[in-house]
């Protein structure tokens, strides 16, 4: 594909349109919380965490499942006088109302629950959005051996406080909502900007491409004007956007966001004399224990090695690190667990693109396996951060469904995450508007992928 400077637009095929009323049910909740969900869609609430973009707004909390099909949130409301300011424009008045009534003790139709038509709105599409960017910057599956880019956090920050502004009328002063600061994500990622204008200016003027440009740059501009931010870079931000256009040399955005110093990995340690491998095998590599940008998202990332030293057994453990991942400081362990005996904990260092560490190891271990080999788990994690395993299905009578994962289904999610990120990817230059109809919002790609789109094209991916 050609970047916005070479502008070939990758024709995408028009999402689904969604019917104008969808139905929600509006319902009462523990402790005085009300419920609004999609109708008979438990999506939102099941699977993994990484299947699901999540919005924190005023007196409520947002979730829409990354895998589903475009549609209303679920939210979970914890505050219906805050969230009021809010309801008639995400879901349509109907909404607003049956919140209203349930919250004031006079709940419309049945006592337990009330379905109620919602109407697409261009608020839905934008938070819709404005989730997904939080999403990508917490779960987007960059991978060497996937062939899956890293995307710029710059760039990918710009364009998610531009979408913050533009939701404003989701957020209060209440101080309680992590996701309303577009003024804090300006500042973190203002090293983006001049880049973007280069892009910008450079961009065919006809090209969606500019338009989505121009749109993310004047939404970032009002929002440092309001937050009273100043400096360089928003300077000549707002010079750019007062000359409103200008003639630039043609740029790509795989030239202007390129990460150099290529991927070259790096051998195994060095075995020690006279080590005689006994087992070898690959670990879990659980998105949810680590911090994104530590360790590269393929299923395989995570391989060991047990070795025979005399009568000592050793292992040694090798995990392929993310494109961005800390050389210093961070205390990344593996955790190892022998025939479902105690888990033990080997500390990692980077050593070029590997994290690697070894450990004595007990094999006798755990309950006994008779003549069956040792059964040797590994997994990596980042203690403080790690929230532990996930907790598997329940099973028997009285199991509620989706509480809890199973390790064949959390695979299968993250093979979906990796198709969703390759099917974005393959459409980064989209012959789209940026505004478009509420059901199509998220279809289109972040700014973050179209230029790692172009700069996988450039590099060995």
């Amino acid at each position: 594909m050609t970047g916005a400077g070479g502008a070939a637009d990758v024709p995408v095929p028009a999402p689904a349109p969604s019917s104008v009323d969808v139905p929600v049910d509006v319902s009462a909740g523990e402790c005085g919380t009300i419920l609004v969900a999609p109708a008979a869609d438990d999506a939102a609430t099941e699977g993994p965490d990484f299947t699901r973009a999540v919005l924190d707004v005023a007196g409520a909390v947002l979730t829409w499942p990354v895998l589903g099909a475009p549609g209303p949130p679920s939210a979970w409301l914890h505050d219906a006088g805050r969230a009021q300011q809010w309801l008639w424009a995400l879901y349509g008045e109907r909404v607003a109302l049956a919140v209203h009534e349930r919250a004031s003790g006079r709940p419309t139709g049945r006592q337990d629950r009330a379905r109620v038509p919602a109407d697409p709105t261009a608020l839905a599409g934008d938070a819709a959005r404005l989730a997904l960017g939080h999403w990508t910057a917490r779960w987007w599956p960059a991978s060497y051996p996937d062939g899956i880019p890293v995307l710029e956090p710059d760039v990918l920050g710009v364009e998610t406080a531009a979408l913050t502004h533009r939701c404003q009328q989701l957020f209060d002063d209440g101080g309680d909502q992590p996701d309303d600061c577009a003024a804090e994500l300006i500042e973190d990622h203002q090293a983006a900007l001049a880049p973007l204008i280069q892009w910008w200016h450079a961009a065919p003027r006809s090209t969606h491409t500019a338009r989505h440009l121009e749109t993310v740059l004047s939404l970032v501009d009002a929002a440092a004007d309001g937050a009273g931010l100043d400096g360089p870079a928003l300077r000549h931000l707002r010079a750019a956007l007062g000359e409103r256009r200008r003639a630039g040399a043609p740029a790509d955005p795989g030239t202007l966001f390129a990460r150099h110093g290529g991927y070259a990995l790096a051998a195994g340690a060095p075995t020690a004399t006279g080590a005689r491998m006994i087992a070898r095998g690959a670990g879990t590599n659980d998105w949810r224990r680590y911090p994104p940008g530590f360790v590269d998202a393929a299923e395989d990332a995570v391989s060991w090695t047990v070795r025979a030293l005399g009568a000592r057994r050793r292992i040694e453990v090798e995990v392929v690190a993310h494109g961005a991942a800390p050389t210093a400081g961070a205390p990344l362990v593996a955790e190892v667990r022998v025939n479902g005996g105690h888990r033990n904990r080997v500390s990692l260092a980077r050593r070029d693109d590997l994290w690697a560490g070894h450990a004595d190891l007990d094999l006798n271990t755990g309950p006994p396996t008779g003549a069956q080999p040792p059964r040797v788990e590994v997994a990596v994690l980042l203690p403080g951060f790690d929230p532990g395993p996930a907790p598997a299905p329940p099973t028997g009578p009285g199991a509620t469904p989706g509480a809890g994962t199973s390790p064949a289904n959390d695979r299968a999610a993250r093979d979906a995450i990796r198709a969703l990120a390759r099917r974005r990817l393959a459409t980064a230059a989209p012959n789209l508007p940026y505004d478009v109809p509420p059901h199509a919002a998220t279809a289109v790609p972040f700014l973050a992928e179209t230029a790692a789109a172009a700069t996988a094209a450039d590099e060995d991916y």
